[in-house]
């Protein structure tokens, strides 16, 4: 890995400290948890999602992608955006990124006890792979979003959360200046115009946007 960049170490550490004022969303870097073992895997998605970061820079992407909001299969439970413990632990050859040979660490979160996929996730990246267009990936929203007292569930950001995300998404925007901006979904859609930022849209691969979700990378990424 590079040296490590001072900007980055500093977004995944305010992350880390900020205080969510919502009952029905967990901040999965945060330094204070329930219970130690709740602090021991906050502490290993940090370190997986500073190790993303990082490795993404060193690939120099020119597209991002902007996602809803972590999934309780995805990054609230491995630390990196777009993701499943499955991906994280096996790789995307294709860009020599995530694996345990490149660095990521399990976290074997206990109700996660079998090593699953994640539906969203190996589309996107499978599509990205066949693209042949690795992309910064991260979200309107940076903390998982959930039904109250059902940690294992998602649900759609709330706009109050996703104006919380704005000032996330325009600093990671700053640090990795990524020419081609795609905004996944209505949620992500809806930040960007909020910010100003010229990007475009496609399909959120979930409830049946699969061939969409392609379709829409295709057009603007190239076949």
């Amino acid at each position: 890995m590079t040296d490590q960049n001072p900007q980055i170490i500093r977004f995944v550490e305010v992350l880390a400290q900020t205080s969510v004022p919502f009952a029905d969303t967990y901040n999965q870097f945060s330094h204070i948890a329930v219970n130690p073992a709740a602090e021991h895997y906050n502490a290993l998605r940090r370190a997986n999602f500073t190790h993303y970061l990082h490795q993404i820079q060193t690939l120099r992407p020119k597209i991002m992608l902007v996602m809803e909001a972590p999934g309780y299969r995805g990054l609230r439970l491995t630390g990196v955006p777009v993701t499943s413990r499955k991906l994280l632990l096996n790789g995307v050859p294709q860009f020599g990124l995530f694996g345990t040979m490149n660095g990521y660490q399990d976290v074997p979160e206990p109700g996660f006890e079998r090593i699953q996929g994640e539906q969203t996730a190996t589309v996107v990246w499978g599509t990205l792979a066949a693209l042949n267009q690795v992309a910064l990936i991260w979200n309107a929203y940076p903390f998982h979003p959930h039904r109250l007292g059902q940690t294992l569930s998602n649900r759609a950001p709330r706009k109050p959360e996703t104006d919380l995300g704005i000032s996330f998404l325009r600093e990671l925007m700053d640090i990795f200046a990524c020419e081609n901006i795609i905004a996944v979904g209505n949620v992500a859609d809806a930040s960007l115009n909020r910010m100003g930022v010229a990007h475009h849209k496609v399909r959120h691969p979930a409830q049946g946007g699969k061939n969409d979700f392609v379709r829409g990378m295709q057009r603007h990424l190239g076949s």
